[in-house]
């Protein structure tokens, strides 16, 4: 947990750096300045094509100040022309250049304002439809849930709770990375490029109205800031919140964490269990990996089921939630099913399939 003073000037000048903006989900195709900048250089070009059009039959135009025309009126001839202003100080006056400002400078007038009028309004109108779409955003979301960091932990918890049924729009991912912000962005989940450690981007993700908050930082020490600050913007919202190493897990629950997940032990034990028995350890990959095959599921206790036994039930059921204990299921103090109890089972997500140890031999 220790952090010397290079890191931490480092870490400070990071954050300084860093541009907190919320991003939906939506592929921008093109920046709206290089937009500018493209139909900008077309106008350009359409400026000087038409400025050489009338400059090789500058004989058939007529210069009321020396009567002569030079590529400079030519360009000048053209820049009016174009941009509708027209002062009539050099006309066409032959029918071959008549007949050419008819075919060619007319449509190239019209071109021209197209880009310039329709570039401005195009940007105008994606930034007030972008700007209003964030307003929609905010306003409408409420009970989602914010997973700090995009890494693979936070992939994995973002697939396992949008496999229960949670829709991708009420997924708001915090990383600092603008490259991790884009991939979740391009997967339809709402991103905030910023430090998750600092009140305003969490705000921005609207940490204050979220239901449940996964933290899955790199480094622990980041985990129980980042834990810290939110706890301090939602004293009601569910923290879950990962860590390497499990002597920091009580810090991570000093802080606000309801729940923290050793990834270094969680990964150990599921590894030791594999060399022991390893049907038992793909039993419970099956298990981690929900939406398929055997899943483990949290839900309340029916009206059919009160006054049961958690064996006469028609789900295995493996434990019980009783206000704010977890008994087992062969746990005497549970004597019957009540109805404010939740259970605790495992149940099969698609009947038609195998699980996970039926799909993959055994080793010998």
């Amino acid at each position: 947990m220790k952090q010397s003073g290079h890191d931490a000037i480092a870490r400070q000048a990071d954050e300084h750096l860093v541009t907190h903006r919320v991003k939906l989900p939506k592929k921008v195709v093109e920046h709206p300045f290089q937009q500018v900048a493209r139909r900008l250089s077309v106008a350009l070009l359409l400026l000087v094509a038409t400025a050489l059009i009338v400059y090789a039959d500058h004989e058939g135009y007529n210069d009321n100040s020396d009567g002569s025309v030079d590529f400079l009126d030519a360009l000048y001839y053209a820049t009016v022309t174009l941009s509708t202003t027209g002062y009539g100080d050099i006309t066409p006056v032959s029918d071959s250049a008549r007949l050419t400002n008819i075919l060619v400078v007319t449509p190239l007038r019209v071109l021209f304002l197209i880009v310039l009028v329709g570039t401005t309004l195009e940007v105008l109108t994606e930034r007030t439809r972008e700007e209003w779409r964030l307003n929609r955003w905010r306003s409408a979301l409420r009970d989602h849930t914010v997973v700090i960091g995009f890494g693979t932990k936070g992939r994995s918890a973002i697939q396992t709770v949008c496999a229960t049924g949670l829709k991708k729009e009420q997924v708001v991912v915090v990383d600092p990375s603008a490259k991790a912000i884009e991939a979740a962005s391009s997967d339809g989940y709402v991103g905030v490029v910023g430090d998750a450690t600092r009140s305003e981007v969490l705000k921005r993700a609207e940490v204050h109205k979220a239901r449940q908050i996964i933290i899955a930082t790199q480094r622990d020490d980041t985990a129980v800031l980042v834990t810290l600050t939110a706890r301090q913007l939602n004293r009601g919202a569910k923290i879950v919140a990962a860590v390497r190493e499990e002597e920091n897990a009580p810090l991570l629950k000093q802080s606000g964490a309801d729940a923290v997940i050793t990834s270094a032990s969680a990964a150990g034990r599921l590894l030791g269990l594999s060399v022991l028995s390893p049907a038992a350890g793909m039993v419970m990959e099956d298990l981690i990996q929900q939406g398929s095959g055997l899943d483990m599921t949290e839900r309340p206790v029916i009206k059919a089921e009160v006054g049961k036994t958690p064996r006469e039930t028609d789900d295995l059921v493996v434990s019980v939630v009783r206000g704010h204990r977890v008994l087992g299921y062969d746990d005497p103090a549970i004597g019957t099913l009540q109805l404010t109890d939740r259970l605790i089972t495992i149940v099969r997500v698609s009947p038609g399939s195998q699980v996970a140890p039926d799909t993959r031999p055994l080793p010998e």
